[in-house]
């Protein structure tokens, strides 16, 4: 009884660290500090909610199906125990893979956009302090092949660039 509570602790912990993982675009990464960055002007056509499959790393089945093989394993004599240990196992890796797959799944937008030059883009992030409506001016940045869009800096009036 003591191994199998403390692998269903096991089984908690993967999946609250696998949720852990985010594409907010107010986290910026530690890998993506002191990188240069593409930055374009563009305006929101539209904004669409969508939802972010979770992730199937493998580690919610390996983790539910150890759970289920030893819970499984205790249920009767030697060989019901074999049996209901395999049923368990096989049960515990689907078990646990939904909750991995439900755990790490996220709410985000969709923002179709419209760059200065007339070309059109999508981009797909987690819901973030910004909320965007057609027509607000927004910038998108790209750093490491990865895009983000937030609001475009208000500009001021009457100000010159640096020489």
């Amino acid at each position: 009884m003591k191994k199998f509570a403390i692998l269903t602790a096991s089984l908690v912990a993967l999946a609250a660290l696998s949720a852990c993982s985010t594409s907010n675009p107010d986290v910026i990464k530690r890998h993506d500090t002191q990188s240069l960055s593409q930055v374009l002007d563009a305006t929101v056509l539209s904004v669409r909610n969508v939802t972010v499959e979770g992730s199937q790393s493998g580690g919610g089945a390996i983790a539910g199906g150890v759970v289920g093989g030893i819970a499984g394993s205790t249920v009767g004599g030697r060989k019901e125990g074999q049996i209901a240990g395999v049923l368990g196992a096989v049960a515990g890796a689907m078990i646990g893979n939904a909750i991995e797959r439900s755990g790490t799944q996220e709410q985000a937008v969709e923002i179709l956009l419209q760059l200065r030059n007339g070309e059109r883009r999508a981009v797909v992030q987690a819901k973030a302090a910004d909320s965007f409506k057609p027509g607000d001016a927004v910038i998108l940045i790209t750093t490491g092949g990865k895009t983000r869009v937030t609001r475009a800096p208000e500009s001021t009036a009457g100000s010159s660039a640096a020489p």
